[in-house]
């Protein structure tokens, strides 16, 4: 056993996080060794929209759990096995745990590997149901498959430099830009952003770099849509009444868009007067309403199987109230899922590199402390219009 100190941030049960005292990591996995992982001193750690899912007590999260699957860090140890990664050299851990070895992994489906979740295919670090890896949100971290999964930065010091950027690959910067790729955003395309928080903002900015002609952003939080035009987006405030269509037509010309990316999943609420109502469904059936014919809907937002906080008994059991109808008929094709981190963030490096994306600008990233971050959960639950990144040893301060 170690005698090194750990801090991390924990679930105490709906609406409490705290930073406790945790256990430094080994490199082991139950009562075996990890010779092909590494330990990371944490760099940055993001709070994450999946996150506060749990954190609000919308999925079955167990107390205890120590929360973080967006991580970025400074290798401090490395396995036996681990031949390509050094220690010293700075990393973007995927949010995403991937083996390496399976089918699916040499698929390049590494979001649903089939090795690292005994329950199902799919895993994370600090997340329910996704194989109970121990969460980033801390001081030091245990990242398994080091050679596979990890993303070296090439220069570390020009890496801290652009750190509040490269601190997003871990997951919101690629899941918006997976987003649009499913959802056909190119060039001249107009784009549907459904949601402005983080990932919305992410998946706007990456649609931007896909060449959409017209990106529209629409959520119910006037700070988020200030956000978005900031940037060079058009804005829907869905708190006001009347069709998407006219709302549409008043921007485009046009009552359809090509591409639809719902960054909302199933916390939607109902738009106009009764936004203040739960309709997990609606982003769905409004996306089939407004892509055109023959068009394309990415869906990057969670929807989970188990909801036990959900407005009925079917969506408790993820099951909505969806139009399908309307989707075959306009024969959409649908892309859900967790986004493969490693399919993108090399690319989406290597455009902030050479400064051909401003991303840590687009989602308003904001630096705190790891004994902030109850306090940065409890604002980005009540809307703001911020990306919180934790600094657990203020090695970005500095």
């Amino acid at each position: 056993m170690s005698n090194k100190t750990n801090r991390g941030v924990v679930y105490q049960g709906p609406g409490k996080v705290e930073v406790q005292a945790i256990a430094y990591p080994e490199l082991a996995l139950g009562n075996r060794k990890c010779d092909h992982g590494v330990i990371l001193q944490v760099i940055t750690t993001n709070i994450c929209g999946s996150d506060q899912h749990m954190v609000r007590g919308r999925t079955t999260a167990p107390e205890g759990l120590v929360l973080g699957h967006e991580i970025t860090g400074l290798v401090i140890e490395t396995g036996r096995d681990v031949e390509f990664i050094k220690v010293g050299d700075v990393v973007s851990v995927p949010f995403n745990i991937a083996c390496g070895r399976c089918r699916n992994c040499k698929e390049g489906k590494t979001g649903i590997c089939l090795n690292v979740n005994p329950a199902r295919p799919g895993a994370a670090y600090g997340y329910v149901d996704m194989g109970g890896w121990v969460g980033g949100q801390a001081e030091y971290v245990m990242v398994p498959y080091a050679d596979f999964n990890l993303l070296k930065f090439p220069d570390s010091e020009q890496a801290m430099e652009k750190i509040q950027d490269l601190t997003l690959l871990s997951d919101i910067l690629p899941t918006g830009f997976h987003g649009c790729v499913t959802a056909g955003v190119g060039p001249g395309s107009t784009v549907y952003i459904a949601g402005a928080g983080p990932v919305g903002l992410a998946a706007a900015a990456s649609a931007h770099l896909l060449g959409a002609a017209c990106v529209i952003v629409g959520d119910m939080i006037s700070d988020r849509l200030e956000q978005a035009r900031s940037f060079g987006c058009e804005t829907i405030d869905l708190r006001e009444e009347g069709s998407m269509e006219d709302k549409l037509e008043a921007i485009l010309g046009d009552r359809e868009v090509d591409c639809f990316v719902d960054c909302v999943g199933f916390e939607a609420h109902a738009c106009g007067c009764n936004s203040h109502v739960e309709a997990p469904a609606t982003v769905l059936n409004s996306a089939m309403t407004i892509t055109r014919a023959g068009g394309q809907i990415g869906i990057p937002g969670l929807y989970v199987t188990e909801d036990p906080g959900a407005v009925d008994e079917n969506a408790k059991q993820g099951a909505l109230s969806m139009r399908f109808g309307l989707g075959w008929a306009k024969s959409h094709s649908f892309h859900t899922g967790q986004c493969p981190v490693m399919k993108y963030h090399r690319a989406l490096m290597q455009a902030i590199l050479f400064d051909k994306l401003e991303i840590a600008k687009a989602v308003n990233v904001q630096m705190i402390g790891l004994d902030q971050a109850p306090e940065g959960y409890a604002d980005f639950d009540g809307g703001a219009a911020k990306k919180f990144v934790i600094d657990p040893h203020n090695m970005v301060k500095a």
